[in-house]
């Protein structure tokens, strides 16, 4: 059975599923999205995506064409005609069909598409014995161009950090922010562990809010685990005992080495399996 597709209030066939040439999603890039993970039919933390992509679109001025109720119904509505009950959502609103040129002023309405689909991100092995990654000489954007904080079409500077990576012979890439300092991975964001201390950049350094790394920060606070959101710098990836990258469609994975560098004893640490544990079982209590 071929997979359905909603675009703008219809279901069609994952064939047939397409967009405009001319729509400026494709043109420009302009428009935003989200990626939302469903867990035994319930969609993990529907609202604070939901807040998201409503804030990335008004910084962007993109007025979405729905309300916050219709979006859910059309995600419910794509998740049940799939007959999904664990699966990933891509979430997108485009400026809309336009004409050749940047004036958005020339595209009369808003677009929006929702898919669902299986996804894995990296190997089971990685999840139980860690993955490699590097540090990119791609950066992440400067908050004055476009803020890192809105998840937009456009993700370049993401894709040519994941480009470097695979030529490394590993499957991701930490970047930098405009002052050197670390911001998150390509697709994830970054923690890591000195001293029994959990850390993690601040929303100032460059980075994508992630709702599974507020989800983790979240669950630190509950398992009294100290946690804290600081500047970090390379030296700091370097010299800890553990480290760990999340996402939604990652979840939670290991790092055992950067930069060719060992991460504490080279395998994934006590701190990160029990938040990996953790965040397992918080993705289907509820």
């Amino acid at each position: 059975m071929s997979l359905k597709v909603w675009i703008d209030g219809k279901l069609y066939d994952k064939e047939d599923a397409k967009i405009s040439v001319y729509d400026h999603g494709l043109l420009y890039g302009d428009g935003v999205f989200e990626g939302i993970r469903v867990y035994a039919g319930r969609i993990f933390k529907r609202e604070e995506h939901l807040t998201r992509l409503w804030d990335s679109a008004k910084t962007i001025r993109l007025a979405i064409p729905y309300t916050r109720d219709e979006v859910k119904a059309a995600m419910e509505q794509t998740i049940k005609a799939n007959n999904f009950t664990d699966c990933y959502v891509r979430l997108v609103v485009t400026r809309g069909v336009g004409y050749l040129g940047l004036n958005p002023n020339k595209c009369p309405r808003p677009s929006m598409f929702v898919i669902t689909d299986t996804i894995e991100m990296y190997p089971r092995e990685m999840y139980e014995k860690g993955m490699a990654v590097i540090t990119a000489s791609v950066i992440r954007n400067h908050p004055n161009a476009i803020s890192p904080r809105v998840k937009s079409l456009n993700y370049l500077n993401n894709i040519l950090a994941r480009i470097e990576a695979a030529d490394a012979g590993v499957s991701e890439a930490i970047m930098l922010n405009h002052e050197g300092n670390v911001a998150e991975c390509s697709a994830d964001n970054i923690f890591i562990v000195r001293n029994g201390q959990v850390a993690t950049p601040t929303t100032t350094d460059g980075i994508l809010e992630g709702i599974t790394r507020n989800a983790i920060i979240d669950l630190c606070s509950r398992m009294a685990i100290p946690c804290i959101e600081k500047t970090l710098q390379r030296h700091d990836l370097y010299i800890a005992e553990e480290c760990f990258l999340t996402g939604s469609a990652a979840e939670v994975v290991p790092i055992t080495k950067i930069d060719g560098r060992t991460i504490g004893t080279g395998a994934p640490g006590p701190i990160t399996k029990k938040l990996s544990e953790a965040f397992h079982r918080h993705t289907r209590e509820g």
